[in-house]
């Protein structure tokens, strides 16, 4: 009959710490997850940058007319047909020629247009990249609400704790759900403490908490001395 207790409530133990692994796993897929999201939705910009410039070249090369070869001019031929040379007969087509080129420069201007898109794209995707990277190799969650802790000499609300966390990591996303299940997981592990003043809960690092446990016991030699100071001053009046 005593037997039974103990086996359920080591299977009760067992389940509760691979639920609080399951959850550290899950606060880590997320996060693993967001930086993955941020990549794409930077590259996802770009490439819809990209077509709306490919889009505007498109429309402006559409938009130009192409310009036709020149004839001669028949006032600039007569006088010359006239003088009985030939050379000017060879010369007109070589204007014509001189005029051509024009489409060309539109022509050149594509590639260019083309190559500033590629290089803008592989700048963004270089930026998301590193930015993605970044975001890896920040602290998870629970380092951060770990180190916090440690660091606070009083307990601290979830409020309280997510609020510090917001202000010394703005670029992070930090929500106060995913903070109080985190401080639930770390209690669950015995890396934190638990105490509830009224209605609210608040949480305490194992090592704060065991230093404002043996602060009274220190207190109490100083007690004692001073009640054996007032019981000699009395029996010497007396």
């Amino acid at each position: 009959m005593t037997d039974h207790p103990v086996t359920v409530t080591s299977v009760t133990s067992q389940y509760a710490n691979q639920v609080a692994q399951d959850l550290e796993l899950n606060a880590k897929e997320q996060e693993r997850i967001s930086a993955e999201l941020s990549a794409l939705q930077a590259q996802l910009g770009i490439l819809q940058d990209d077509q709306s410039v490919l889009h505007r070249i498109r429309k402006t090369l559409g938009s130009r007319p192409v310009s036709a070869p020149s004839t001669p001019e028949p006032s600039t031929s007569l006088p010359l047909q006239a003088s009985g040379k030939n050379t000017p007969a060879r010369r007109a087509p070589s204007k014509t020629a001189a005029k051509t080129p024009a489409p060309s420069k539109t022509a050149a201007k594509a590639p260019s247009a083309k190559k500033t898109t590629a290089q803008a794209r592989k700048d963004k995707t270089q930026g998301a990249e590193s930015k993605a990277a970044t975001a890896a190799a920040q602290p998870t969650l629970i380092a951060l609400i770990r180190t916090h802790l440690e660091q606070q000499k009083e307990p601290r609300s979830a409020a309280e704790v997510t609020s510090a966390l917001a202000k010394a990591h703005p670029q992070r996303t930090i929500k106060s759900t995913v903070v109080r299940t985190t401080l639930e997981n770390l209690v669950a592990k015995s890396q934190a403490h638990r105490s509830k003043q009224g209605g609210s809960v608040f949480y305490a690092s194992v090592a704060a908490q065991a230093a404002t446990e043996k602060a009274p016991a220190t207190a109490l030699p100083q007690t004692e001395q001073d009640g054996n100071k007032r019981e000699k001053a009395g029996a010497v009046s007396s």
